[in-house]
């Protein structure tokens, strides 16, 4: 993809037009400003998302969000919303990580409460919270035990004493996509997952403590009970291995069965079916029962937080959730009158007045924001998710030393708690985005407004 290719609405909407090529049944539409859109020509993104552009049922555009990067199939960062009547389903516009999202817990502490113990508390949440590939939490279920979870998500989190009713509350969907159903999810899934409940994983996956640095918009700050210098604590994974088994097995599923319904598409990776085949419709409940376990899976690395905060801080500190919401996910929503599944992968949800959470990388700025009507006007309720990266993770281990990133992050007056040097340099600071220009794109673009930034304090990963 060239730039010139692009024409542009306005300083923060670029539009690859439907003439393009042939087979594209919508115009395609990136979010980003100038400077970020000579990022997102050098990769396949913009190719990825022309592909979406093709699928059948597709309404109004195929959408990208600052963030965009390569993915599978879907570019990440990527929207589309279809028409369940007449269109498709692709678990590639959900991803490998279903459910994958970020939750965000509100501290009764203070940055000058925490100073002496930080390093004691980001050592006792890795304690609480295992990391790492493949690596198993202290919950191992049965498969009734798991079933009860892929069917109830969070709900089943607290029952079993892993938080409070009130939880639920602040959790998008109560923590519990309906409908769903575990049958349809495959042995080999539920093998790869009957252990990791509570659990981080690897990659870009992290537990993070941060100080609120600044207030955008201190009404709406207050509605959520925040302020400067208070603590939070962000939470960023999702459905682990089991989703990923779930997404592996229904792409192969999905790829046998196209050519039954004479669906043609330009990539393997977005196989598809009809939402309303067999196929579909048993993907769709498979895809929502693994998003009840992500669901869970937060629930229970809540608790560990909550466990490791009382051991350092005392019985009196509190971390209650703020919100929680999914950046991986197809939802069925209605706009303009008609009701559409809108794929989003790895982009967020923001419905006006509804949180919004954009996590930076660990040595860099993350930000709560608030959905605006133009989300809904535009890009079918979506923000984007994060930074978005710019530098593959082999490259990466290439041109980062691991030493010098951890002391660079100490002297930044960021503990970090990894299992390994590795995973530190896959994600360090400049592997990402500008979070700062890509909050700005769609904070002026009229899709989402600022409350708060977090500046990290102590970060764990796998």
């Amino acid at each position: 993809m060239r730039k010139q290719d692009l024409h542009r609405i306005h300083d923060n909407l670029w539009e690859i037009p439907q003439t393009h090529r042939g087979d594209m049944r919508v115009p395609a539409r990136v979010y980003t400003n100038e400077r970020m859109l000579e990022q997102i020509v050098s990769d396949r993104s913009l190719e990825q998302l022309v592909n979406v552009a093709t699928l059948p049922g597709i309404q109004r555009y195929a959408i990208a969000m600052p963030d965009v990067h390569e993915g599978y199939g879907f570019p990440i960062g990527g929207v589309a919303a279809i028409d369940p009547g007449e269109g498709v389903i692709s678990p590639g516009g959900i991803g490998y990580d279903i459910n994958c999202g970020v939750r965000v817990l509100r501290s009764n502490q203070t940055l000058d409460d925490i100073k002496p113990v930080i390093r004691k508390l980001a050592h006792s949440l890795a304690r609480e919270i295992p990391s790492g590939v493949g690596r198993g939490g202290n919950l191992t279920l049965t498969k009734d035990d798991l079933d009860r979870v892929l069917r109830d998500g969070a709900k089943r989190a607290v029952e079993l004493g892993h938080g409070t009713p009130e939880d639920l509350r602040h959790i998008e969907s109560e923590g519990r996509i309906t409908p769903n159903d575990p049958k349809y999810i495959s042995d080999d899934a539920k093998q790869r997952g009957h252990d990791q409940l509570g659990t981080i994983g690897s990659g870009n996956h992290f537990v993070e403590i941060d100080v609120i640095d600044t207030i955008f918009d201190a009404d709406a700050a207050q509605t959520l009970g925040l302020d400067e210098n208070q603590i939070v604590v962000q939470i960023h994974t999702g459905s682990r291995g089991l989703g990923h088994q779930v997404a592996t097995d229904w792409i192969r599923s999905m790829i046998k069965a196209m050519p039954k319904y004479g669906i043609h598409i330009p990539d393997r990776e977005l196989a598809c079916a009809p939402v309303q085949s067999d196929e579909g419709q048993k993907y769709l409940l498979a895809m929502a029962s693994a998003a009840n376990f992500a669901f869970a899976n937060r629930q229970l690395i809540t608790a560990g937080a909550r466990r490791a905060w009382s051991h350092e801080l005392g019985t009196s500190a509190r971390l209650d959730i703020l919100y929680d919401v999914a950046h991986n996910v197809a939802k069925f929503e209605e706009y303009d009158g008609k009701l559409l599944l809108v794929h989003r992968k790895g982009a967020t949800r923001a419905f006006p007045g509804q949180p919004v959470l954009i996590p930076g990388s660990m040595g860099t700025a993350s930000y709560l924001l608030m959905g605006q009507d133009g989300a809904m006007r535009e890009t079918f309720g979506s923000s984007c998710h994060g930074a978005g990266r710019v530098m593959s993770r082999s490259a990466a281990k290439q041109k980062i030393n691991g030493h010098e990133l951890r002391a660079r992050l100490e002297k930044m007056g960021i503990v970090a708690e990894a299992g390994s040097l590795k995973g530190l340099v896959e994600e360090a600071p400049e592997a990402y985005k500008d979070v700062d220009a890509v909050v700005g794109v769609v904070a002026q673009a009229g899709i989402a407004k600022r409350v708060a930034r977090f500046k990290p304090v102590a970060v764990i990963k796998g």
